[in-house]
């Protein structure tokens, strides 16, 4: 692997590690530490993707007309650190709010960016390459949720933090915000590392990129990805409070990541395989129908041996949707348009999607049951799966290639 590669990959492994410290357990954290309701919970969460409907395609189009895309990435990871630890300090269901709006500010177009500079730095070597470099950001993510659930019972011991009737029962979970933050700050720090040249400087033209939004395929896959996540991205937002309302602990959350992830890595690392034998369609479909069946299963679980069980499906989901939908993009889009066109679809999937799906499973949570979202969101993302043939249609790339120059 050249030397850039290999700072991406480093990049990925940071960047995805402090996520998992912060996303398996943010929900948790603000039911039950924070004390916020069913419904605060799903706005707090949903303001996220709210933010990031602006932010995602904003930093993209700053990204693809500058030129700068590894210099954005680092100012994105760089911000996105400063206020993952600022958000520990805040208190009460506004100030959190607000909090979470700024991160979102840079923490939604940072992924984004990463594959948009990865696939830069990979331009070539096809599918398989960006495979074996985002598969560190899954390594990262595992060994930080396996980790992290000790070094909490480290630090509380230390400060002689217990669990007491009526109150968390991880009274210093807020260590999550500082752990997410130094993290993420590493992986900026790597980024610097980063070339400026070849692909990565590549400019768009001033309006190009309106002619994304009159190509047939994005925008159908722009329509999947937003019912895709409105079906899966709720239900795994508030996986955590689901698993302590069926009887399990915060360490049932982390070994259920665990098993999420281990079957993740090597799916992730073969995906450019995959994508050959089947195509990115197929890999959407494979996908879509894996997260479906999960949450099906999950919905109608009569104990948690159950949802362990369908916790290995989380790799396949990702490996199919999360993998599949950003390489449809990238054979569909112009290089000079890279980084805009993964922004729009972050907007679409994670942000319009996201914020449907996060306010619907808090609604539910709240007025249905915890079992609720997990039935609708299975449910209807097994009937997507399975109408995916009409609704996307095989992947051809934008006529036009006369700007792809860097200038």
């Amino acid at each position: 692997m050249e030397r850039p590669q290999k700072a991406i990959s480093l990049v990925w492994f940071f960047c995805l590690g402090g996520l998992g410290v912060f996303f398996p357990f943010f929900s948790m954290y603000l039911r039950e530490n924070a004390g916020l309701t069913g419904t605060q919970l799903g706005v707090v969460l949903a303001v996220l993707p709210l933010v990031g409907i602006a932010a995602q395609p904003m930093w993209g189009h700053v990204a693809d007309r500058t030129g700068l895309r590894a210099r954005v990435l680092v100012l994105l990871s760089l911000g996105a650190a400063a206020c993952y630890t600022a958000l520990g300090a805040a208190q009460g269901f506004v100030a959190i709010l607000l909090a979470t709006a700024l991160l979102a500010a840079f923490s939604t177009p940072l992924l984004p960016a990463c594959v948009s500079v990865t696939l830069a730095l990979s331009a070539g070597e096809g599918p398989h390459a960006f495979g074996r470099i985002r598969v560190w950001g899954t390594v990262g993510f595992l060994l930080l949720v396996v980790s992290f659930p000790w070094l909490l019972d480290g630090f509380q011991e230390s400060r002689d933090l217990v669990a007491v009737e009526a109150g968390p029962s991880k009274p210093g979970l807020g260590l999550m915000f500082p752990v997410t933050g130094a993290l993420v700050l590493i992986s900026g720090l790597i980024a610097l590392r980063l070339p400026r040249g070849g692909e990565l400087a590549l400019r768009a033209p001033r309006g190009d990129w309106r002619r994304l939004l009159r190509h047939g395929p994005f925008v159908r896959l722009l329509l999947f990805a937003v019912v895709a996540y409105l079906c899966l991205q709720g239900p795994m937002a508030m996986f955590a409070v689901f698993v302590r309302a069926r009887g399990g602990t915060l360490e049932a959350v982390s070994h259920m990541w665990i098993l999420m992830l281990l079957l993740e890595i090597p799916l992730i690392a073969l995906s450019g395989a995959t994508f050959t034998r089947v195509g990115a369609r197929g890999l959407l479909a494979i996908g879509v129908i894996a997260g479906g069946l999960r949450w099906a299963v999950c919905g109608f679980a009569p104990d948690l041996r159950w949802i362990y069980a369908a916790s290995l499906l989380h790799g396949v989901t990702v490996a199919g949707l999360v993998i599949g939908a950003p390489l449809y993009v990238e054979a569909v889009v112009p290089a000079r348009l890279r980084s805009t066109g993964q922004g729009i679809l972050a907007m679409f999937g994670i942000s319009v999607g996201g914020i449907s799906s996060n306010v619907c499973a808090g609604w539910l949570l709240q007025n249905v049951g915890p079992n609720a979202p997990y039935i609708a969101g299975g449910l209807g993302a097994l009937t997507l799966g399975v109408l995916l043939p009409l609704i996307l249609p095989p992947a051809h790339r934008l006529s036009d290639e006369k700007h792809d120059s860097p200038c």
